[in-house]
């Protein structure tokens, strides 16, 4: 593929779908060139504001172009995936890659045959706030996230596991170390016939655990996840794209707060006690607060889309000038340990 315009449609143009469309009819190097939706209405209405070409069919659409953004809902995935791989089109797919791995194998088993690349839509990767706080993050031992969204009809074809928590089950599997030896989950069915809201706790080899909840019947959104590392604390809002890391101060160890804590260290009358290496005053236990022993670094992304950003790594894929980021396999991996979560959750409810 060549670094010039990449002919890029959209299949499935509800709400995510739509934002996809909005993005590329303005993105260097893509063109646009048509939008599919079985429901015909929808279509109108989004070439209307787009001024975008419809397609009459996926076929129809398939004949223009040389990647495709795949946006319907997830039991459609195979259907409009398998036809595009086939002929060689790259694929970005919406998360879950697909609603089974019978499933997800067919469309990569077809991709590797017919050499199309194949990304999946886990778009938290490209936060503004986790990419900001690459620089301090390390090999986090234990992970805690919460994911709340109030009710909506959008993604109620699955469960809130594929629905809303495997965006932090793709976080965290890219980031813990060793592979997932032990998964506990619960979850309750409130408004749909699958669970709406779920907690699962998953134990790495080596010793990492991560702390997941997600819910579609929350009054409130929330998107956060937390980091806790040897070297300090990582919070992130990944709603606002921002977050900071908390650590020991230069020249504070853990050794001193020892002596602190002992009384060692400090002087008469609750004076600050002064470590022997780095020559840094800290306040004496009692007299002292957290922020005294520890700097906070806030930081923020540059309010790019973190849905741009999948975008321009996609098209950066297609034209051979960046790997893909967020790979056939990497879906797969998630989408196996979500399916993991909601059988777990199956046993609990039916014991």
């Amino acid at each position: 593929m060549s670094t010039g315009l990449t002919r890029v449609g959209v299949v499935g143009v509800g709400s995510l779908g739509f934002h996809h469309a909005r993005l590329l009819s303005n993105m260097a190097g893509a063109q646009l060139v048509g939008v599919y939706d079985t429901r015909a209405e929808r279509q109108a209405e989004v070439v209307a504001k787009l001024g975008v070409p419809p397609a009459s069919s996926l076929a129809a659409l398939l004949d223009r172009v040389d990647a495709l953004v795949i946006a319907v809902p997830t039991q459609a995935h195979e259907a409009v995936a398998l036809p595009a791989v086939q002929r060689g089109i790259h694929v970005l797919i919406e998360k879950p890659i697909a609603p089974s791995l019978g499933a997800a194998d067919r469309i990569l088993a077809v991709a590797r045959t017919a050499g199309a690349l194949v990304q999946i839509g886990h778009v938290e990767r490209f936060n503004a706030a986790l990419r900001a706080c690459e620089p301090y993050l390390e090999e986090p031992m234990f992970v805690e996230s919460h994911r709340l969204a109030p009710f909506g009809p959008r993604g109620t074809d699955v469960a809130v596991v594929l629905d809303l928590m495997i965006h932090d089950l793709d976080l965290v599997l890219s980031l813990m170390k060793g592979r997932v030896e032990t998964i506990s989950a619960v979850g309750v069915p409130v408004l749909t016939s699958s669970p709406d809201i779920a907690n699962a706790r998953l134990e790495f080899a080596g010793g990492g655990v991560a702390n997941l909840t997600a819910s579609r019947v929350s009054l409130e959104r929330m998107r956060k996840i937390r980091f806790f590392q040897r070297s300090g604390y990582i919070s992130l809002d990944l709603a606002a794209g921002k977050g900071e890391y908390l650590r020991l101060r230069p020249g504070v160890s853990v050794e001193l707060l020892g002596e602190l804590a002992a009384g060692s260290g400090s002087a008469p009358g609750g004076a600050a006690a002064t470590s022997g290496s780095g020559g840094v005053a800290v306040a004496a236990a009692g007299a002292g607060s957290l922020l005294d022993l520890v700097e906070r670094i806030s930081f923020a992304g540059d309010g790019t889309e973190p849905l741009a950003r999948e975008l321009s790594s996609f098209l950066g894929a297609v034209q051979g000038t960046s790997p893909v980021t967020v790979t056939g396999d990497d879906g797969r991996r998630a989408l196996a340990v979500a399916l993991e979560i909601v059988d777990r959750i199956g046993r609990h409810v039916a014991h």
